[in-house]
């Protein structure tokens, strides 16, 4: 999710193709899958791959996860291409962005629109063929949602743009429910709503890493328009949801003793650190010594290990 850069110069100048506008096919392969963004995908699938385990309450068809998570990031990874397609402009003059593929000229703009169209309709007809068309629908629903809610009009115009746009990466847990039993449950719900109010107290935390980028290019993400204390006190307020929801899964039978356990202590620990970071805030304590990505890598760590949680528990039920 964050990006180094491999060169110094300075932000929104692109770099230009090799003499003779030659660009070497093994970096046009690198660019291309850069535009899925297969980090932030690696996210999507830990989330999705459980779920199935839960939904059928052992080991699920094997064949049924593959293709899923085929389509799975043939999905999100063409909602990311039609993304950073939209986003070019601004991709040029933020730090975190300046080596991606737009930016570059390793991939033409016109290129990295029909990438992310033939992405959205191969993973379209590769969900309804190989699993079902509720998953294809489910799948569908969150490239357009990312693309078209989140990315063309909420980014530039709300603060409140990751909590309503962090909807389509929720998605994932009701394609992965339902790639198994064809239907969506409120097992999948809950763990929706968990993905729900982790996604901004997850993602804040970078944002107040980078404000001066967002600030730079006018997305008014909230650590953008508010100070540290208030978007610390959101972030609180958010975890307390998260780890709330996230117990609901054991009163309701959908789970044991174990994932009960592992939810107790990673949300205790989210919630200790979420604290930590809102008691910084506070104090009037700023630049490094906020220490506000450890937040960030670990609402990464916990959502892996509340999600392993999800898949182990039903072999220990």
């Amino acid at each position: 999710m964050c990006v180094t850069a491999v060169e110094s110069r300075p932000a929104g100048v692109a770099l230009t193709p090799s003499p003779g506008g030659q660009r070497p096919f093994g970096a046009r392969v690198k660019a291309f899958v850069a535009l899925t963004k297969p980090r932030i995908i690696e996210l999507l699938l830990i989330t999705t791959v459980p779920v199935m385990f839960l939904a059928a309450q052992g080991v699920p068809d094997l064949w049924l996860v593959l293709t899923t998570t085929a389509g799975g990031y043939l999905s999100a990874g063409g909602a990311n291409a039609l993304n950073m397609y939209i986003d070019r402009d601004i991709d040029a003059l933020m730090d975190r962005t300046s080596q991606r593929p737009l930016v570059t000229g390793m991939v033409s703009p016109r290129e990295c629109l029909a990438f992310g169209i033939s992405l959205a309709v191969i993973s379209t007809v590769w969900f309804g063929l190989l699993v079902n068309w509720l998953s294809a629908a489910l799948a569908l629903g969150a490239l357009l949602f990312y693309v078209v809610v989140y990315t063309m009009l909420l980014k530039r115009r709300t603060s409140q743009n990751i909590v309503w746009g962090g909807i389509a990466g929720c998605m994932p847990v009701l394609i992965g429910w339902s790639a198994v039993t064809n239907e969506v449950s409120w097992a999948a719900v809950i763990l929706f709503a968990v993905i729900f109010f982790w996604t901004p107290p997850h993602y804040w935390p970078l944002s107040m890493k980078v404000k001066e980028d967002y600030a730079r290019v006018g997305v008014p993400m909230l650590p953008v328009i508010a100070s540290n204390r208030v978007v610390a006190r959101q972030i609180v307020a958010y975890s307390w949801v998260m780890v709330a929801v996230s117990l609901l899964l054991t009163p309701l039978g959908y789970t044991g003793w174990f994932y009960t356990a592992v939810a107790l202590l990673t949300g205790g620990f989210w919630l200790w650190e979420a604290h930590a970071l809102l008691g910084r805030a506070k104090s009037g304590v700023t630049g490094t010594k906020l220490k506000e990505m450890r937040l960030f890598h670990w609402s990464i760590t916990y959502v892996s290990l509340l999600f392993v949680a999800v898949a182990v528990d039903p072999f220990l039920r």
